[in-house]
């Protein structure tokens, strides 16, 4: 009966796939665009993604219409690297990927090069997603992409530590007990990821935003960097290294590092994001914090600060040969049947709002409200199409400045002059 009612839900997702493809030349020609062929198709995405929560949604999908299979193509963990393998393929025209998941940063660079094709917004709810997710996959004018999943990092602590403490809501009041409640238990105190690769811009961006700055103009034409704000961030994370509450080790940390780190029970606090939650609080090898830990907004200066908006939109490849399949698969992925089992299978953040208030998800994820509240006031990277240009100058810059303990002026200049060197040769 199961397999009945999925083989129905897909060949009506497939139905509405058609027939928004076969009249998406008429009504708004500005957003839309033609779709073809059905068949077989493959789904690119990294590999965290694959051994969790998509085998059993891609054997759902694939029992219910087995002559339009999906094969998964797993990427690198690492952002970057599947960056690099996406480009590389798509730059020959290939048609080897279908539907691609990708970083909601990337809208703007596969888009300007004609990578993705845009499609029909009125194809999807998206009135019933999270509206800082929806505009990550709209580029000039066009949606190119369909949200996916959102996110926000979050401050992980350790509750058993803090003692009845309220955990803290200003980086005075973070800094203070990683500089010494921490010690008093055998742990350091804060750690984010401060490796030199994105994780790095993300938390550096993080930090400038909450302190009211930004690093370029809204619409990507001009750097804003060079501010009290930008100075004052770059200065929370210096200070903590310099005065130790931010252990040298976090230096080399990505999201992997300082989650290990964190569940070891060597850190008070730790910023990452909502995943974490699910995996910290299953008890195995490694694991001490299992039941020991809460989850609260990022601090700022003032109060709470603002993550960088993260998460992931699917797009359909130009060079598809199947794009009405690739489609109706999107749909089906972004459906509130499979977001509601992402989130429970994954903990990764759904774009349905609804889900957010849902009492039998805040049973089992109490910080969905925090979370909500954290992607609404979260921000965007710098929507660019030569982004990845600009997060390796931030993160390589500020890597060596956090390293070599520079002068935070000066750093903030000098990175300014690079960015606007990037921005005019993009």
């Amino acid at each position: 009966m199961r397999t009945r009612i999925a083989r129905l839900a897909v060949a009506a997702a497939l139905a509405a796939a058609t027939a928004s493809a076969a009249g998406c030349t008429s009504a708004t020609p500005a957003t839309l665009t033609s779709l073809s062929g059905t068949g077989p198709i493959t789904f690119a995405t990294g590999k965290l993604d694959t051994g969790s929560y998509l085998p059993g949604l891609i054997r759902q999908w694939n029992a219910a219409h087995p002559g339009q299979r999906v094969t998964l193509i797993p990427l690198p963990d690492d952002a970057d690297d599947q960056l690099a393998q996406l480009v590389a393929n798509l730059q020959t025209k290939s048609s080897l990927y279908d539907v691609m998941s990708l970083d909601v940063i990337w809208t703007a660079e596969f888009a300007t090069n004609g990578w993705i094709v845009p499609l029909n917004p009125k194809s999807f709810p998206l009135g019933d997603m999270l509206r800082p997710a929806v505009a990550t996959a709209w580029y000039a004018g066009r949606l190119y992409a369909v949200p996916f999943t959102s996110n926000a990092e979050l401050l992980y602590y350790r509750k058993d530590i803090l003692a009845g403490r309220k955990p803290p809501s200003t980086w005075a009041q973070l800094a203070g007990l990683a500089r010494t409640l921490a010690p008093r238990h055998g742990v350091a105190g804060y750690a984010g990821q401060l490796a030199a690769y994105e994780g790095l811009t993300v938390n550096f961006a993080e930090a400038v935003q909450s302190a009211g700055g930004s690093i370029v103009s809204p619409d990507g034409t001009r750097v804003t960097l060079n501010s009290p704000q930008a100075r004052a961030g770059l200065s929370f994370l210096s200070s903590g290294l310099r005065q130790g509450w931010i252990p040298r080790a976090a230096l080399n940390y990505d999201e992997a590092a300082s989650q290990a780190a964190f569940e070891a029970g060597k850190l008070l606090f730790l910023n990452n994001w909502p995943y974490v939650y699910g995996q910290a609080s299953t008890p195995g090898p490694g694991n001490t914090v299992a039941g020991k830990f809460g989850v609260t907004a990022l601090p700022g200066p003032n109060g709470p600060g603002s993550s960088s908006l993260g998460g992931a939109n699917l797009a359909i490849s130009a060079y598809s040969r199947h794009q009405i399949t690739a489609l109706a698969f999107i749909k089906f992925l972004t459906s509130e049947a499979s977001e509601r089992r992402i989130l429970i299978d994954a903990s990764l953040p759904p774009v349905w709002t609804q889900l957010y208030t849902d009492p039998s998800l805040i049973r089992r994820f109490p910080y969905l409200p925090v979370l909500e509240r954290a992607i609404r006031s979260a921000r965007p990277r710098p929507e660019i199409p030569n982004y990845n240009q600009l997060s390796l100058v931030i993160s390589s810059t500020v890597h060596q400045a956090l390293a070599a303990g520079r002068p935070v002026g000066p750093v903030i200049a000098a990175l300014s002059s690079q960015l606007a060197a990037v921005l005019r040769n993009g």
